[in-house]
């Protein structure tokens, strides 16, 4: 209460130096301040950029930390001395009000530093933005004596669920320890993930899961633990929790059979990032495995987005579940009269000269239909690296066989049709 008086007195008197001249000199010299904190905030970016980035870890965040609050902390630290020096001649209730709110600043952009090591994503942005405003607004009101009648009024706005008797103040209070034990528990699973994916010898797949669990596990945590400290029983949400239960078994069938088909798939380990699968007619290399859906990129570079209930209710073809090696078929048709056995024999040799064909298991051709054009073969050979594509290979191997055909006079046939006129 005597803080709050105290506060009343000071806008009393901003009130009465408004009414005098001597509020130039304190409006004068807090631009001089805001405009010397500038000055200085400028100068401390412009040598951290001119300056070579620094080697240790500790350097960097001094610098990062310097910039981000270098403007507020000179400022505060001017007004704090020039309040000192003008209070033997004027009053100073304007910078005495301005000492509060570029604390709070300071405070504010030191906290969300933190957060940034912690932390990456656009939110964060918006995040910092929507808790700066609440922060100086309840400072405001704090300065004005407002925020115990606003706290009695949000106390008065009350209900009850079915035991618990809840109040507005209570509920924000809730979502603010909350929304504070959420981002202790990120970044407890942030630190947990760093840990898990250094951690040599471990299956990536199982990383994944043990990250997802964790967080999952701290984020229920860090609720459990909110609503009580604030006075909310838990047994009262069991209410919201039949009927949330109800909407899943109804209405998000598809979702949490795709969350569930995603844990399985991570704990099987029967598809692992860098497999290259076919399901449907969906092809690629798995890039990316969330407890969603799956990520396959093709070969054209599209991204294909599968939803995990499909890859474990389907039939999937992976190119390198157990061994990377696989056996490209490539047609080749020769016309009636060929030396069959020659045309082979040019076949395997232009095969086994590309680099990507692999000696074992050795390269055949083989005799495979008489046909109405020509006689058709094929053209068996093993690669191990079917991640890279085999069109171009294909393509290789065709111009080599195609050089050779014409070089031994083989032909190529193409469908002819013969017409005859009877009867004329």
């Amino acid at each position: 209460m005597t803080a709050n008086n105290e506060f009343g007195r000071l806008l009393l008197d901003l009130w009465g130096d408004l009414q005098q001249a001597e509020m130039l000199w304190q409006i004068g010299v807090l631009l001089v301040c805001l405009g010397l904190a500038w000055l200085f905030d400028a100068l401390v970016r412009r040598r951290q950029t001119a300056r070579e980035p620094a080697t240790s870890k500790a350097a960097q965040l001094g610098q990062r930390g310097l910039k981000r609050i270098a403007f507020p902390l000179s400022a505060l630290v001017l007004v704090l001395v020039a309040r000192a020096l003008l209070s033997h001649w004027h009053h100073v209730n304007l910078l005495s009000l301005a000492v509060p709110l570029l604390a709070s600043l300071v405070v504010i952009r030191s906290v969300f530093f933190v957060l940034r090591l912690s932390f990456k994503g656009p939110w964060l942005q918006l995040f910092e933005r929507i808790f700066g405003a609440l922060a100086w607004g309840i400072v405001a009101l704090h300065i004005t004596g407002l925020l115990p009648d606003l706290i009695n009024l949000l106390e008065g706005v009350g209900f009850t669920v079915g035991k618990q008797h809840l109040n507005v103040w209570m509920i924000l209070q809730g979502i603010a320890t909350v929304l504070l034990t959420l981002l202790v528990a990120l970044w407890a699973s942030s630190a947990v993930e760093s840990r898990l994916m250094a951690t040599p010898g471990l299956d990536p797949n199982l990383r994944i899961v043990f990250t997802r669990l964790s967080k999952a596990a701290l984020i229920l945590l860090a609720v459990m633990i909110a609503l009580p400290l604030v006075g909310i029983d838990l047994t009262t949400l069991s209410v919201f929790g039949g009927a949330l239960g109800v909407g899943l078994g109804f209405g998000l069938q598809k979702i949490t059979a795709n969350y569930v088909s995603g844990f399985i798939i991570l704990l099987d380990r029967s598809i692992r990032i860098g497999d290259l699968i076919s399901v449907g007619t969906d092809s690629g290399q798995v890039s990316r495995i969330t407890t969603r859906y799956t990520v396959l990129k093709g070969m054209t570079g599209v991204e294909a987005l599968v939803p995990n209930e499909v890859l474990v209710s389907s039939v999937v073809e992976n190119k390198s579940y157990t061994d990377t090696k696989v056996r490209v078929a490539l047609p080749v048709q020769v016309a009636y009269g060929t030396d069959l056995e020659k045309a082979m024999a040019i076949m395997v040799d232009a095969t086994t000269r590309q680099p990507r064909v692999l000696p074992e298991p050795p390269v055949k051709a083989f005799v495979v239909a008489f046909a109405d054009s020509g006689i058709n073969m094929e053209l068996g050979f093993w690669v191990a690296d079917p991640h890279e594509g085999t069109l171009q290979l294909r393509s290789d191997i065709n111009l080599a066989i195609w050089q050779a055909f014409q070089a031994a006079g083989i032909e190529i046939p193409f469908p002819q049709r013969e017409v005859r006129l009877l009867n004329q």
